[in-house]
């Protein structure tokens, strides 16, 4: 492998030729930061903006563009703060709002830009504009802000339609009227506690329009749209019919996702956007039928990126893998956006066991199972350098890495997944990416907390092998290869937002292409080496390889990227 590079992530970095434009976003490396998992400096056991604030140099020293928060605001965290009791506030679990300016401050002197998370289709049931709703009782105007509907039956004791929730259950809960009676039902696509706003009510909009204003004014560079495909439910909310429950990562078509009147809301919101300096951006957690569906949201005159969903649940196989990335620069070339590529999230199972799997619903990362951690590990290395080598945009989760694996061992009592103990919908198994990452040490928490503090989920005893302090310095580790990678995604111009990725022949079971014509990507797909003649010289590679002859044995699950040029002259 090569010897590491060092680069400054706020240079600019030298574009390809292209005629798209070369704004930063179109290639940015984006880091996913879930708060309550990465950095506790207080010792209750949640991570917070303080502790985040004290790790910046760390993502700096990582090589990525940009950090993307999960949502810190105030919330009774029935559903880890995506059920927002108050936009404009820091959780006090969390920090404050001197706090998230400080946070913002720092990562810009860092030159380091700050997404966060915005939840438009639902607020908490302890939002003002709710628990107001709940307590005025039927006739509040407040209800039309919300989907409020008396219930079918003649007493009203069924819910209004057939919606199922993605957490499990019918997607209705009844009410009781001031007067102790039953009343009547609201609509919760998820969780009971997060009520679903009413986007054809005007005042939901204007809300929305302040929110985001009252961000960006504070200083945030961007935002990440949660269920940005559902908005917009039909006219009449009417029967799904046969259909009877539907997964996170499977709503189909359906009356209340992917509606064409979420267009005009981003429309609105995109103006908003641009009135800023800097180039601030929003993107799209759109859940669609398709990939075109999917463009539909960064239109030049919407969302600047949406997350390419369909990459990450793609199978480790060549003619899939081909298929998917040919599918995504596709659609998104029709509509002048960048692709983006992602392999783990805080709603599925990590790709080092991920990608493992072999059922369909496990590759998508719904339930987890256990596998060989060494294998899990190359396979995730090698997918790695496969992703950062695509043109346009990428995304990381915290703590990929450090190569950690899924935790798919907790004990029911500790688990927090709102859907963990229903039957139906989403299966719960989302706290096992969210274990709180190791940073240092030989036991719990690894320097995520204060020493002998506690963490609030457990975290293995075999993480502290894997913790940032461990890992520093070793050239085999996986987060050295992150930072090579990274920093090689920066120095090659070839490896940028330009659509010029062009497919290589080449045996079976190898996917390869080459960026620009500079740079070249070998991926072995299988099981078993394949030998090859020496493309050139190489930049990288995800695992040991024996680069000493004109001929190479690229072992099973193992990228390399070369450049042109002599081999005599590869590390």
């Amino acid at each position: 492998m090569t010897d590491q590079l060092t680069a400054d992530p706020t240079a600019e970095r030298d574009g390809a030729a292209s005629t798209a434009p070369t704004s930063w976003w179109r290639d940015a490396v984006i880091y996913q930061v879930y708060p309550r998992s990465f950095a506790d400096s207080d010792g209750d056991g949640i991570g917070d903006l303080p502790g985040l604030r004290s790790r910046l140099p760390y993502l700096r020293e990582l090589g990525v563009d940009a950090v993307w928060l999960s949502p810190f605001y105030a919330s009774p965290q029935a559903d880890a703060g995506y059920d927002v009791a108050d936009y404009r506030t820091v959780d006090p679990m969390f920090g404050t709002l001197a706090d998230a300016r400080a946070l913002l401050g720092d990562a810009h002197d860092l030159g380091l830009r700050v997404i966060v998370d915005l939840v438009p289709n639902h607020s908490s049931d302890q939002h003002e504009w709710f628990r107001r709703a709940i307590a005025e009782g039927p006739g509040s105007a407040l209800r039309a802000r919300y989907h409020f509907r008396p219930g079918r039956g003649a007493g009203g004791e069924l819910p209004p339609n057939d919606w199922p929730s993605i957490f499990g259950g019918p997607a209705w809960t009844r009410t009781t009227d001031p007067d102790g009676t039953p009343g009547d039902w609201y609509l919760h696509l998820f969780a009971p506690q997060q009520p679903d706003f009413n986007w054809d009510h005007p005042a939901v909009a204007d809300e929305f329009r302040t929110i985001l204003r009252f961000w960006l004014d504070l200083g945030v560079d961007g935002f990440r749209i949660d269920v940005a495909h559902g908005l917009v439910k039909a006219e009449g909310l009417p029967d799904l019919g046969a259909r009877t429950e539907w997964h996170l990562l499977d709503v189909g078509v359906s009356p209340c996702f992917d509606r064409d009147g979420v267009h005009d809301i981003y429309r609105s919101w995109r103006r908003i956007l641009d009135e800023y300096p800097g180039e601030r951006i929003a993107v799209a957690e759109a859940w669609a039928p398709t990939l075109d569906r999917v463009a539909d949201y960064v239109r030049p005159d919407e969302l600047h990126q949406a997350f390419n969903f369909s990459y990450l649940g793609t199978a480790w196989d060549v003619a899939t893998q081909r298929r998917v990335i040919d599918e995504s620069l596709r659609a998104m070339r029709r509509v002048g956006a960048p692709a983006t590529w992602t392999l783990s999230n805080h709603d599925v199972v990590r790709h080092t066991t991920r990608l493992l799997q072999t059922d369909e619903g496990d590759v998508a990362g719904r339930r987890p199972v256990e596998v060989d951690p060494v294998a899990g590990l190359r396979r995730a290395r090698a997918a790695t350098l496969l992703l950062l080598a695509l043109p346009g945009s990428a995304y990381l989760y915290q703590g990929e890495e450090l190569g950690l694996p899924e935790v798919v061992d907790l004990p029911p009592e500790v688990r927090q997944d709102p859907a963990f103990h229903r039957a139906t919908g989403q299966d719960g198994y989302r706290d096992g990416c969210r274990v709180p990452i190791p940073w240092a040490g030989e036991k719990a928490p690894y320097g995520f907390g204060p020493e002998g503090g506690a963490s609030w989920l457990p975290q293995p005893a075999s993480w502290a092998r894997l913790s940032v302090a461990a890992q520093q310095g070793d050239p085999a580790s996986t987060l050295e290869l992150y930072r090579a990678a990274l920093a090689l995604r920066r120095a090659e111009p070839a490896l940028g937002a330009a659509d010029n990725l062009r497919w290589c022949e080449a045996p079976a079971g190898l996917l390869v292409f080459e960026r620009g014509g500079s740079v070249r990507c070998t991926v072995n797909m299988t099981d078993a080496p394949i030998r090859i003649a020496r493309p050139g010289q190489a930049l990288l590679t995800s695992g040991p390889v024996d680069l000493s002859g004109p001929e190479v044995e690229i072992p099973a699950d193992t990228t390399v990227w070369w450049v042109p040029g002599s081999p005599d002259g590869a590390s």
